[in-house]
């Protein structure tokens, strides 16, 4: 376990320049919950994190799609809601809604229920959807781990990114998510399902590493900074704690845990373990890609292709029905 790394240091340094002083200052509060609803209550936050890549989005596409051009959401259109009609899902720790907002415009009828305590994401998301025109899609500013949602009333219980940022997984489980599905009920996930607190391993920092030597240092100079990232260090816990206290608090737990109460219906693998740390704060360089650029990216995903032969995905695809 990293307590501090010079990778906290610098961390502090880039948000300062990227989100400013207020936001740093968001992080003193002894309020564990404010610090993490300080993390996600922005309309809209400026970073370079590895998701805003194109060429990622569509490796992602064809690891959990196999086709690059096919989105998850597309995937459970045509596959999973093809026979079934009137769905109603329970959306947890949605932010801005964006996946639940396509999995309404796909599927006009199943009605989604999003439950996040970002008041302000809440609001962009509905702006969206109203836009949209869209009459099957609620949202709700509640304290999720406080709410009493109404027992045996959903047949989904969704997930999208938010699953990683609960604690005591097998418990949550049992007491939320279960209780809130009808017998034959399914939970969906589109998660972060490694090591808590991103302690990665020894092995798998050396292969961030290797990846970022690949990388030119001219795509190497970090979002709104004039410094470069040159080596990655991994994540300690003290900064984990202070900047999000619910950020992987028990991530690794989730697969088990849903495994031991759901049978697997669907379940797709598809990596990030060197993606994420490799193109955090750096990713704009390659939102637009040349023949340069997309050697690099080429290159990177073989490594990771080659990380995974041996170790198991961070990120997980899934669709799961409650165990009789």
């Amino acid at each position: 376990m990293r307590i501090l790394t010079l990778e906290d240091l610098k961390d502090i340094y880039i948000k300062l320049h990227q989100r400013g002083l207020p936001f740093l200052l968001s992080k003193l509060s002894f309020n564990s919950y404010k610090r993490t609803q300080s993390a996600f209550n922005e309309k809209e936050i400026q970073t370079s994190n590895f998701w805003i890549i194109p060429e990622v989005r569509k490796r992602w596409n064809k690891l959990i799609t196999g086709d690059e051009n096919t989105t998850y959401e597309e995937y459970l259109t045509a596959s999973f809601f093809k026979n079934k009609s009137h769905i109603k899902i329970l959306a947890l720790g949605t932010g801005v809604c964006s996946h639940e907002i396509r999995l309404a415009e796909l599927n006009p009828d199943i009605e989604i229920h999003c439950y996040d305590f970002s008041d302000e994401l809440l609001k962009k998301a509905k702006n969206i959807s109203d836009q949209k025109n869209l009459n099957n899609i609620f949202y709700f500013a509640e304290n999720v781990l406080t709410y009493s949602f109404a027992p045996e009333a959903y047949d989904i219980v969704f997930f999208h990114a938010s699953l990683h940022h609960f604690d005591h997984i097998p418990q949550f489980l049992n007491d939320v998510v279960i209780k809130s599905l009808k017998p034959d009920g399914y939970i969906i996930i589109n998660e972060f399902v490694g090591n808590d607190r991103l302690q990665y391993s020894a092995i798998q920092l050396q292969y961030i590493n290797k990846a970022l030597e690949k990388i030119p240092k001219k795509f190497r100079r970090i979002f709104k900074t004039g410094i470069y990232k040159n080596k990655y260090y991994g994540s300690g816990v003290i900064r984990m704690i202070v900047a999000d206290p619910s950020e992987c608090v028990d991530s690794k737990r989730i697969i088990p845990a849903i495994h031991q109460k759901f049978d697997i219906i669907d379940e797709k693998s598809y990596g990030n373990n060197i993606l994420q740390s490799v193109f955090k704060d750096i990713a704009h360089h390659f939102v637009e890609v040349d023949a340069e650029k997309k050697l690099i990216l080429e290159n990177i995903f073989a490594l990771e292709d080659e990380f995974l032969c041996h170790h198991p995905s961070d990120f997980v695809f899934g669709i799961y029905k409650l165990k009789q």
